[in-house]
């Protein structure tokens, strides 16, 4: 029988519940983010225990988040289709058992195989903890606290992930930071079906197969491209193929989810300026943090020589920052707006790439390594709640499900195309410079070609040279990372700039023009007044 579905919300997550919901909601979202950056730290390791190249490094960290941004969208769809808290459950099964995978892994290849599968698993949990999220918390300033917790446990766990890893790399082998997430799982697997209520939208269409094979392949060819440009040339001809190709299908995309029936991704909604804003905001604040973070924590560990423990740890100030800054802006956002508030918060972003990008070889940690950081992350903190909040404001409660995949999908998105740019650079940089500085020494053609590779590749050449060779070696390919670590960061202090510019040219001056976007309709081939509908449950019931 049709009921208000907002009754039935607030009837079933009356009291304590709800936030207890979203207890097991953050909880879930940790898991799959603290794994887009546990890597990290455990880079160097890989490099050295699997051989891996730089290339082979950036696929290890994008495998998993160039699947988990090409199906978010589609899994959004699933979800609201079957059900949010079952696409939750089974996505943290599904990650669970690609962890040991990974873990199991004797080739750089197999864990980027591995990593990309894991991918599935996150992209099925992640729209669904802000679908359930905005669908649990009707009140709109109770909600505007809620995806505040929700947006600073993303930052928290940007942090965590190279600690965690940091302190079992320090006591274990590399395949415990996969193993880690087991039992971590199992917790959010209990707890979520005991505390989440089910819901999905009963109007949701048939999957977009089409859609999803345009954008899948079209965002695939495209990190291809940027990835292997270092490498193969910029300019050579499977790179501009491969670029050409990718922007040609993603082109066809849009044609397609315009003309669709059931579409992948509502175009129509980027015709609000607010939206769009708000989602290349959330993108550009993560396609900078992510690319920054890939070459940071190599930095403190082959530069700077700290353990990876040691390493992790120097990222917690980031952490700190970041969880302080987080309900701070929703404060803010409520009395000064959300244009103020996301365009500082990225502007201060880029403020802190910029310092960054003076750090040298000997600078210390207690210095500008550390006011870059915190200076990041207190942007990060400003900008990504009301961003969120100013992408799911700008659309009715009935499509909460579609605001939480642009969301996400812009999310991981940006931080896949940061790691696969900024990391381009870097190894451009750095790899040029070094190649340079070697063979002006009269190194052989076989130790350059090793060394360029990646500065784990070059320190483990720099062993096998004699005396003051060996540290000529080192002080070079150390000298050159700084370098690319450099372009890096104003790359990334780039984007951040471009994004605080959109953010306030677009984003409404108030928070309170949130509200009144909601009621305004919103371009839709499909009914909105069957969305969110409850399955039948005592736990919506009670």
């Amino acid at each position: 029988m049709a009921t208000s579905t907002t009754a039935a919300r607030s009837q079933g997550m009356a009291g304590n519940r709800r936030w207890w919901s979203l207890g097991v909601l953050c909880l879930s979202l940790l898991i799959v983010v603290i794994d887009n950056t546990i890597v990290n730290v455990a880079l160097p390791t890989l490099s050295e225990d699997l051989g891996a190249t730089t290339t082979e490094l950036q696929w290890i960290v994008d495998a998993y988040t160039l699947v988990f941004a090409s199906l978010l969208l589609a899994m959004g769809h699933v979800g609201d289709r079957f059900g949010r808290r079952l696409a939750l459950l089974v996505g943290l099964g599904l990650f669970a058992a690609m962890s040991l995978l990974a873990a199991a892994s004797q080739t750089a290849g197999q864990l980027i195989g591995a990593r990309a599968l894991m991918g599935i698993g996150a992209a099925l949990v992640f729209p669904a903890t802000l679908a359930i999220l905005v669908n649990v918390f009707t009140d709109r300033r109770e909600r505007a606290a809620a995806i505040g917790i929700w947006s600073a446990c993303t930052g928290v766990a940007v942090a965590l992930g190279p600690v965690t890893g940091g302190y079992l790399l320090e006591h274990y082998s590399w395949g415990s930071i996969f193993l880690v997430n087991i039992p971590v799982v199992l917790v959010a697997i209990t707890a979520g079906a005991l505390l989440v209520p089910p819901s999905r939208d009963a109007s949701a269409g048939p999957l977009d197969r089409q859609g999803l094979l345009l954008s899948a392949a079209g965002v695939g060819l495209l990190v291809w491209s940027i990835i292997e440009a270092p490498h193969r040339g910029w300019t050579s001809a499977p790179i501009l193929l491969a670029a050409g190709a990718g922007a040609a299908l993603l082109a066809l995309f849009v044609l397609w989810e315009r003309r669709s029936p059931h579409p992948l991704l509502e175009i129509s909604l980027f015709r609000n300026l607010r939206f769009s804003a708000a989602s290349m905001a959330v993108a550009a604040a993560f396609f900078a943090l992510f690319g920054f973070i890939f070459l940071i924590t190599q930095f403190l560990q082959l530069v700077q020589g700290y353990s990876p423990l040691e390493a992790g740890l120097r990222t917690l100030p980031f952490a700190i920052a970041t969880a302080a800054a987080s309900p701070l802006a929703i404060v803010a956002m409520h009395r000064w707006g959300s244009k103020l508030v996301v365009g500082s918060g990225l502007a201060v972003m880029s403020a802190g790439f910029l310092i960054a990008s003076r750090v040298d070889v000997d600078t210390p940690y207690v210095g500008l390594t550390l006011v870059s950081m915190v200076t990041m992350a207190v942007g990060l903190g400003l900008a990504t709640g009301p961003a969120t909040e100013s992408i799911m404001g700008a659309l009715p409660e009935a499509k909460a499900g579609v605001g939480s995949a642009v969301n996400d999908t812009t999310r991981e998105l940006g931080g896949t195309l940061g790691v696969a740019v900024v990391g381009s650079v870097y190894a451009s940089v750095y790899g040029s410079r070094l190649a340079d500085a070697l063979t002006s020494a009269g190194a052989p053609p076989e130790a350059v070609a090793v060394a360029r590779e990646s500065l784990a590749g070059a320190l483990a050449v720099a062993q096998n040279v004699p005396g003051a060779a060996a540290q000529q070696l080192v002080l070079a390919a150390q000298e050159s990372f700084v370098d690319g670590l450099a372009a890096g960061s104003v790359v990334a202090a780039a984007v951040a700039a471009l994004g605080a510019l959109v953010a306030f040219a677009f984003l409404p001056a108030r928070a309170g023009a949130q509200s009144r976007m909601r009621q305004e309709p919103v371009p839709t081939r499909r009914s909105p007044e069957a969305d969110s509908a409850e399955e039948s449950s005592p736990a919506v019931r009670a």
